[in-house]
C-alpha cells in the first residue's frame, strides 16, 4: 500500500467513527465517511489527474467534523463564520497529524492545510478545484435535504452564494449533475 493509500485509509478510519449516520442504498453508514468518499469520487470526475495533496485535502475536507458541533457556537452569522473557520483549522490539524504519522513532510502537510483553509481561492488552482468539488457534492447529494429545511428565499440565496464560489468549469459540471426536477427548477430560478 502506498503512502497516499495508507493515509487515505487512515482518514477513512477516522471518519468511520462518526456517530451520525446516513442511509445509503439501504445501509446505515457514517455521515462523514460517505461525505469523504463522495468528495474523492467527485474530485476524479472533475479533475483528470489531481495531485496527491489535492486528493488528501478532498478526503479530509470534513474529517472528524462531528467533534466540533455547530451548536457550540452562537446561532448567528458571526457564530457560523467562527465555527467554519475553527472547523477548517481543525480539519487541517487532524489531517496533518495523520499525514505526519504516515511519513509526510512539513511542506506537504502545510499545503494540505492551506488548501483546506481555502487560502487564495480564485487565485490558486487547487484551492479552486477543491471549492468546485465541495459545491458539486453539496448540489448533488445534500441540496435536496437542505431544501426540505429552509424556505425558498434562503435556498436561492445559498445557491447563488455557492455558484459565486465556483469556476466556469465548475458551473459547467453543475449544470450536468443528475438533479431532481424540483432541484433543477430551484437552481434555474437562483441563476435567473
Amino acid at each position: 500500500m502506498s503512502q497516499l493509500q495508507k493515509t487515505l485509509a487512515d482518514f477513512d478510519h477516522a471518519n468511520a467513527e462518526d456517530p451520525n449516520k446516513e442511509l445509503v442504498n439501504g445501509n446505515s453508514v457514517a455521515k462523514e465517511w460517505i461525505y469523504a468518499q463522495r468528495m474523492s469520487a467527485k474530485l476524479f470526475d472533475f479533475c483528470e489527474s489531481p495531485s496527491e495533496t489535492l486528493q488528501l485535502a478532498a478526503r479530509a475536507q470534513h474529517i472528524c467534523r462531528w467533534k466540533i458541533p455547530r451548536s457550540d457556537y452562537p446561532m448567528d452569522r458571526s457564530g457560523y463564520k467562527k465555527w467554519r473557520l475553527d472547523l477548517a483549522v481543525f480539519h487541517g490539524e487532524t489531517a496533518g497529524k495523520i499525514m505526519a504519522d504516515n511519513g509526510y513532510d512539513h511542506l506537504n502537510i502545510q499545503r494540505v492545510k492551506d488548501v483546506l483553509l481555502k487560502r487564495s481561492l480564485k487565485r490558486d488552482d487547487e484551492v479552486q478545484i477543491l471549492e468546485d468539488v465541495i459545491c458539486l457534492v453539496f448540489l448533488e447529494f445534500y441540496l435536496e435535504d437542505f431544501a426540505a429545511k429552509h424556505d425558498q428565499a434562503k435556498l436561492i440565496d445559498i445557491i447563488q452564494k455557492t455558484w459565486n464560489k465556483m469556476s466556469d468549469q465548475g458551473h459547467d459540471a453543475a449544470l450536468k449533475l443528475p438533479l431532481s426536477d424540483a432541484m433543477l427548477k430551484l437552481v434555474t430560478q437562483a441563476l435567473a
